[in-house]
């Protein structure tokens, strides 16, 4: 079997509604099996001004807007226009990409057809809920995932370390890793900008520490300032620069005085802001792979981020940047102490992690996702 045999129907909880790591890289595999020749249909939930344009044939799913995130839609199921669709695609395998209720009805129709189903994990949903008062819902979340994804033929992790948490909460027996790439035509050192900088009234000599993620808690807000404010405490000269939006960005703004907020950037755009960080510092926990971290590294810009699942199989502690306990407010405050006082260690680590990021090459890594489709059919159609 060849990937130009391959008819994929896909599920997405949310595949261009906004833009986030998730979409970015279901977009991006998209985009690869259809230029290899295999046929792709998307379902999802779908709004009228979405933030990205959709990759390849996309079905709206009937969905409702999730309470008090409103940017975001949860899918209602799939009703007998959905069916109906699948029928006349007629897919020789389902991906699906959330838990949700279509995910699960999905699975169900596939199930019923003998049709093998892959399922990528993008991100740890149990870590959410203690951002928003929930956490004693976490055993339940991950009993729920459980349920889901075991219904499952295989699963795809986007990270070693994420893959070994699934293991050990049994979710499947049969993992394989789908890691992220860069784009390295976007991400480069050459992108710095320092004239882009001082637009900004940042300083040739300031030492500026960037975050880069869509403002809302689940990234870690809540430490990044507090580590901030420690770092201010200490004495320690430095400027911040947030790129991003999202619902919690006057929260943010408030807790980072002086800081500067580009809003949302993308493209070249987006490159430029990263290269012209000195120290990117990401402390959110809930990452499944950490796109923004493998970012940075393109960048040659050194990474201060919690060691936690994703940073850990990027990172090299000291080596390419630094890696902390989530939480640990004061350990994070001295790593970009040390950071603000030598330039030099800056350079090498920034250099570090920029031949490191050759590795992750876009093509090479969602042809693994094709293999594991053909993988998957092969097998069912021999059992």
């Amino acid at each position: 079997m060849q990937t130009t045999d391959l008819k994929i129907a896909l599920f997405s909880g949310n595949y261009n509604i906004t833009v986030d790591g998730a979409n970015k890289a279901l977009n991006r595999l998209v985009g690869y099996l259809l230029r290899q020749g295999a046929q792709v249909r998307v379902y999802s939930p779908t709004v009228d001004h979405p933030e990205m344009e959709p990759t390849g044939d996309l079905v709206s799913l009937p969905s409702v807007p999730i309470p008090f995130r409103s940017e975001y839609r949860l899918s209602s199921g799939v009703n007998a226009r959905i069916k109906r669709d699948l029928a006349e695609f007629k897919p020789n395998v389902v991906h699906v990409s959330a838990p949700d209720a279509s995910g699960h009805r999905a699975v169900t129709w596939a199930r019923k057809r003998g049709l093998p189903v892959l399922a990528s994990v993008h991100t740890r949903f149990e870590t959410y809920l203690k951002y928003y008062y929930l956490g004693f819902l976490a055993p339940v979340a991950v009993a729920l995932q459980r349920r889901f994804y075991r219904r499952c033929t295989a699963l795809v992790a986007p990270s070693e370390s994420m893959a070994q948490v699934l293991r050990e909460e049994r979710m499947s027996y049969d993992i394989s890793i789908w890691s992220r790439g860069v784009d390295r035509r976007t991400f480069n050192p050459d992108r710095r900008d320092m004239a882009w900088r001082r637009s900004l009234g940042l300083a040739d000599d300031d030492y500026v520490i960037g975050f880069l993620s869509r403002l809302v808690m689940e990234k870690g807000l809540d430490v990044f300032s507090d580590a901030i404010a420690r770092l201010r405490e200490m004495g320690i000269a430095h400027r911040v620069l947030v790129v991003g939006e999202g619902p919690a960005r006057d929260w943010f703004e408030a807790r980072l005085p002086g800081a500067v907020f580009t809003g949302f950037l993308a493209g070249p755009d987006l490159g430029r802001a990263v290269a012209s960080m000195d120290t990117m510092f990401f402390p959110s926990e809930t990452e499944a792979f950490g796109n923004v971290s493998l970012e940075a590294m393109a960048s040659a810009v050194p990474v201060v981020a919690a060691a936690a699942t994703g940073s850990e199989n990027l990172i090299a502690d000291g080596c390419s940047g630094r890696l902390i306990a989530p939480g640990a407010v004061d350990l994070f405050a001295d790593a970009l102490r040390t950071y603000a006082l030598d330039p030099a260690l800056r350079i090498e680590h920034g250099k570090a992690g920029e031949v490191k990021s050759r590795a992750f090459d876009w093509d090479r890594i969602n042809q693994t996702v094709a293999d594991n489709y053909i993988r998957l059919i092969t097998a069912q159609s021999a059992s």
